[in-house]
Order: C-alpha cells, then sequence, then structure tokens
C-alpha cells in the first residue's frame, strides 16, 4: 500500500434540505405529492432569542458545504473509496483524521469524511463559540435546576433537540438522502478523483452507526448490496443507547428525545402528516429508521434484513463502552435468538478509556493507545480487504 496520504477538499449541496423543519410547504418528489405540515415549527421551549433554535431549513451550512477525502499521494481517479461516518455532535475532524489514513494506508482507498447535517462544517460556527456556548449553558442549569451534564460542548444540540426532537429523524434522513445523492453523482461520471463505476465500504462510530445501518439496510437501488459496513462502537437499537455525556447531551434533551422517540413515537406519527409520510408509507428508508429506534418495535424486520446482509457487517465494540454498551450492540446485531451470524469482537483496552475518546494520545500512557489503535485498525483493514 502507498505509505502516503493527502488530503484534497470537495465542494457540495444538499438538495435535500427540503424536507427540514421550518418549511411552509412540503414536496414529496418520489411520490409526486405535496404533504401538509400540520405541526408547527416551534413548541414552548422554541421560543428563546439564543441563536441556536433557529430554523433548520435556513441554516446555510448545513445545504452549501465542503468535505474532504483523504486519499493515497498521487491518486488520479479510485475505483474504490470508504465512506468514514462520525458520532453524535461532534465538531471538527481532527480525532478522525488518523483513523481515514489508517484506512487509507490499509486498504489503498480514498476515506470519503461525510459530515451529518447540523455537525461538523454543516453547523454555524457560533453553535460553537465557547463564550456563547457557556452563557447558553449556564442559562439553561438555572431553568433547569436538575440538569446533569449541561456543558457548553453539547448545549447546542440539546437546546435544539429537546426543543424538537423530531430533529433527530429530519437531519437522519436528509443526511441518507445527501449520501444517495452523492453516490449517484459520482456513478454519473461527474466526480474528478472518483470513478463512474466505483465500489464503496462504510466505517461508522457511535451514531454514525445509524446512518450506516439505514443505508445498507434500506440498499436504494442495490447501491449497497457488496458494500461491506464496519461499526466501531456502534450497533445498537436507538433505546438501547446512555448518552447523557458532557461531550453528547444533557439530561433534560435526553429525556424528551427517548420520550418523543420511543414513549409517545406511535401516536405523534398518526398526527404528524409529514413523519406519517416518511415513516409509515411508501418509504423503505422510514420503515428501516423506525425499525432501529426500539429494540422490541418491528423485530423480527429489523433481524431478517441484518441476517440478510450479515457477512458484510462486522462490529467492534469495547468492554467499558458505557454510552453504547457492548452487550446491548451484541443484542441487536446478533439478534434476540442469537441467530444472526454478525461477527462482533469486543475488545478491552489495559488503559483507561472512555467511548467518546477511544484513543487518547494526549496521556502518559500513548505507546499503548499506539497499540490499540494500530490493533483496532488492523482489524478493520483486514475486513474490507478479505
Amino acid at each position: 500500500m502507498n505509505s502516503k496520504t493527502e488530503i484534497q477538499e470537495f465542494s457540495f449541496e444538499s438538495l435535500s434540505h427540503k424536507i427540514l423543519p421550518g418549511a411552509e410547504n412540503y414536496h414529496c418528489e418520489i411520490h409526486d405529492s405535496d404533504l401538509e405540515n400540520n405541526f408547527p415549527f416551534y413548541t414552548d421551549l422554541g421560543n428563546l432569542n439564543d441563536g441556536v433554535n433557529i430554523k433548520d431549513i435556513s441554516v446555510e451550512e448545513n445545504r452549501h458545504f465542503n468535505y474532504q477525502i483523504v486519499k493515497p499521494e498521487g491518486l488520479k481517479k479510485a475505483r474504490k473509496v470508504v465512506f468514514l461516518f462520525h458520532g453524535f455532535n461532534e465538531k471538527d475532524w481532527s480525532k478522525y483524521l488518523p483513523w481515514a489514513d489508517a484506512i487509507c494506508r490499509g486498504t489503498g482507498s480514498p476515506v470519503v469524511l461525510f459530515p451529518i447535517a447540523f455537525h461538523m462544517q454543516r453547523a454555524p460556527k457560533s453553535w460553537s463559540s465557547v463564550r456563547e456556548m457557556f452563557r447558553l449553558s449556564e442559562q439553561r442549569k438555572e431553568r433547569y435546576p436538575n440538569i446533569v451534564q449541561c456543558t457548553l460542548s453539547n448545549v447546542a444540540i440539546s437546546i435544539r433537540l429537546h426543543s424538537m426532537p423530531q430533529r433527530f429523524i429530519w437531519s437522519g434522513l436528509q443526511t441518507y438522502y445527501d449520501v444517495i445523492h452523492f453516490i449517484e453523482n459520482c456513478k454519473s461520471g461527474n466526480h474528478e478523483l472518483i470513478s463512474k463505476d466505483f465500489e464503496f465500504d462504510i466505517f461508522s462510530y457511535s451514531i454514525g452507526g445509524f446512518l450506516s445501518m439505514l443505508l445498507k439496510l434500506t440498499n436504494h437501488n442495490d447501491y449497497f448490496s457488496r458494500t461491506k459496513v464496519c461499526l466501531f462502537c456502534s450497533g445498537a437499537a436507538f433505546n438501547r443507547l446512555s448518552p447523557v455525556s458532557k461531550f453528547i447531551l444533557d439530561s433534560e434533551a435526553n429525556v424528551a428525545l427517548y420520550s418523543y422517540l420511543i414513549e409517545h413515537f406511535d401516536k405523534i406519527i398518526q398526527k404528524d402528516n409529514l413523519l406519517n409520510h416518511y415513516i409509515k408509507q411508501d418509504h423503505l428508508e422510514g420503515k428501516v429508521f423506525y425499525s432501529m429506534l426500539d429494540y422490541q418495535k418491528m423485530r423480527s424486520f429489523r433481524e431478517e434484513l441484518l441476517k440478510k446482509y450479515e457477512k458484510q457487517i462486522y462490529a467492534i465494540t469495547l468492554m467499558k463502552d458505557r454510552v453504547i454498551p457492548s452487550f446491548e450492540v451484541i443484542n441487536t446485531l446478533k439478534g434476540a435468538y442469537r441467530d444472526i451470524n454478525i461477527k462482533v469482537d469486543e475488545l478491552d483496552f489495559d488503559r483507561p478509556y472512555i467511548h467518546e475518546n477511544p484513543f487518547p494520545f494526549n496521556n502518559d500512557r500513548s505507546g499503548k493507545v499506539k497499540e490499540d489503535f494500530d490493533m483496532v485498525f488492523k482489524k478493520v483493514c483486514e475486513f474490507y480487504n478479505k
């Protein structure tokens, strides 16, 4: 494999932003139907003049953005690439650049760093302003005295999801359609680096695994029939996650999200015309999304799809991961009766680590961290190279 890599940047326009909250009218192009939006944009939590809880459809950074590709030095046209999908509430790619570099070196394939809607470069810079986010987090602690893990790092996403939990659905679907559009654009011969007859695999971490499973299990136009999906610290159904963390979500946002997506979602869908169309009507991606929210609901449907692609999915979990527990990944991927033959490697590093930062290089055990890092990405690349 080429030992040197380089980064190239490309621009992207999201054509699927029109499904986001905040529009006056909605139109489903697949069914050529106009959809009435019968839910108000703001809840009673959404009337804060905070610069965060703004109309999703008007966030320009989420619609037009640049993305990066880590590639072997000198490569002109790629016949195979690997998508890298990041975790929840991420603001920059610094953690992931060594991961992408390791995958690129180990497979010889360029790695596409594709951001999830309203994350990374798809979020306004103000949402990462230390001064402004500190001010909002202090306000939030005053408003909710019993709040847990409210920090300047997670206050923007916590306010947004607390106010409108359905944003989790819409930003997920927007990113799903964006990836499909990216693939179709490449297949049309419009990408200067990627061949139109290219193949691709996926590496996903944390909530990025939710996106990768949505893509793989829906298998739009058979684009993903040959795609291998590697899940790192990922793969459990949504209601089996524990995302309350100073880096991810505060407790109030988590309660609101769980209440909306798990406890009351079926009743909400009956009342919300737009959600009903995308989740309950003729959109397979909505059906798959729904099946991944609650471990119990549509379990047979989900497990049948997992079994169909069992040889193309591989998971690496960490024993001390408290956000996405290893046993919950096993429960979801291997099925209730353990009759799905998806390989799950449960690892445990002989050093401190957390889900949000499995490879902390800035400590006195960096040598051990490098050993663990090399071991993990050797496994990842062996899976892709088989």
